[in-house]
């Protein structure tokens, strides 16, 4: 698997606030992390290209440019943990990204950190980008609360930039609200221990110390646990066994956990140290499925399209961060299920799947968000062809995605319908 673009793009962020060098090895190169390394060289981050992966020099926490503009595309991992970082960075910069990132809420983060004593103000709407950040005030608090029902990022991003303006007894972050996306945070905690900054939690808290990243010299990217769902369902649901390697069971990546989702559905599931492997269940087909998605959001769309597959209807519940993903991905998913033939209904958190009865040959829109057009690619697993329109999407975390795909489906025989048309 390439390198996961959760780690990849904090762990860049880390590295270039630590003190020293860090060699990141299997960083990720796709469309998110080119915009988190262009935002680097920006703010005057050294990087270099080495025979063994991308040396980053950090600065010590004080970027050395003090005025910069960002464009940082449709990466929310880059444009919520950066608002964060350099809202204390006593410089001038200004944020924006694509059409679809101007409606991607940030308000959350934006009064936390303001709280705090940051000076962001809205270009256009209030809530959303893009953003101005100015000098922030002298900082007297040492605690804050923020919500994370919206994103998860808004709290990594938070937590990321604590250390650089906590107070000697450390800053006190609460959660206000439902904290979805949790195995995020935790990750985002396990790489900030690698940086060498501890956080703990207290009385329902988490507590950041002050102090400055330093670098661990190495630090290996693992493979791409959301990426790996494409192809364990593919095994799951068209024979298999399909192994990905590169992520397995000590994972600090939540969405290894899309392998029980599998299992909960019948697939055979193989989890070593550094590998998953999935197969189709005994009986060859699949159970339907009703389970909470709030811990591997981005995952579950794959279960949506494998549970076209199943034998019956399949429910994915507490998925309302999927409205302010790269698109409106309930609203996204329920229109293109329909056109395979499935039944599909959808509700403000939640979606529905009821398989085809008879399946139908389609056109997928990828409404420019890469995991739509890899998730439906499997559902050609059913015989008929699927059109997948504008598939460079995939550039933004998995450029060569359908070259992986063809590849490993290359000695597969051909529909019977296939074989006769050609």
């Amino acid at each position: 698997m390439p390198g996961s673009k959760s780690i990849s793009n904090r762990a860049l962020l880390l590295s270039a606030l630590a003190e020293g060098s860090t060699l990141l090895i299997d960083l990720l190169d796709a469309d998110d992390t080119r915009v988190m390394r262009e935002a680097m060289t920006a703010l005057g981050v050294a990087l270099a290209a080495t025979d063994d992966g991308l040396r980053v020099d950090g600065c010590a926490g004080r970027f050395p440019a003090r005025e910069a503009s960002l464009f940082l595309g449709n990466a929310g991992t880059a444009f919520r943990s950066l608002t964060a970082a350099l809202a204390f960075a006593d410089g001038r910069y200004e944020l924006d990204g694509v059409a679809r990132m101007r409606e991607r809420p940030i308000g959350d983060l934006v009064d936390a950190l303001n709280e705090l004593g940051a000076r962001i103000h809205y270009l256009d709407r209030a809530g959303f980008p893009p953003l101005r950040i100015e000098p922030a005030r002298s900082l007297g608090a040492d605690r804050v609360a923020v919500r994370s029902d919206v994103s998860s990022q808004f709290l990594s991003g938070l937590l990321m930039a604590a250390p650089m303006v906590a107070p000697r007894e450390g800053l006190r972050i609460a959660v206000q609200g439902t904290l979805i996306s949790q195995p995020y945070v935790r990750m985002t905690i396990a790489l900030m221990q690698r940086f060498g900054v501890a956080v703990r939690e207290e009385g329902g808290e988490f507590v950041v110390p002050a102090g400055v990243y330093r670098s661990p010299g190495r630090f290996v990217v693992e493979g791409d646990a959301s990426g790996a769902s494409y192809f364990l369902a593919l095994g799951a649901i068209a024979g298999g066994p399909v192994r990905v390697e590169g992520v397995g069971r000590d994972s600090v990546q939540g969405d290894v956990r899309f392998a029980d989702a599998l299992a909960a559905m019948g697939a055979r599931i193989e989890v070593g140290e550094h590998h998953i492997s999935a197969a189709a269940p005994a009986g060859g087909r699949l159970r339907g499925i009703d389970a909470d998605f709030n811990h591997i959001p981005d995952a579950a769309m794959t279960i949506a399209v494998a549970a076209l597959f199943a034998d019956g209807p399949s429910t994915l519940r507490n998925i309302g961060s999927w409205r302010v993903k790269e698109t409106d991905r309930i609203a996204a998913m329920t229109a293109e299920l329909r056109k395979l033939g499935a039944e599909v209904e959808e509700g403000a958190d939640w979606l529905r799947v009821t398989p085809p009865g008879t399946w139908r040959e389609a056109s997928i829109d990828t409404y420019d968000d890469h995991r739509i057009a890899m998730c439906f690619s499997l559902a050609a697993v059913a015989g008929l062809p699927v059109h997948i329109r504008d598939p460079k999407c995939v550039a933004k975390t998995f450029p060569d995605y359908f070259d992986r795909l063809a590849a490993l489906t290359a000695g597969a025989p051909q529909p019977a319908r296939d074989q006769a048309r050609s």
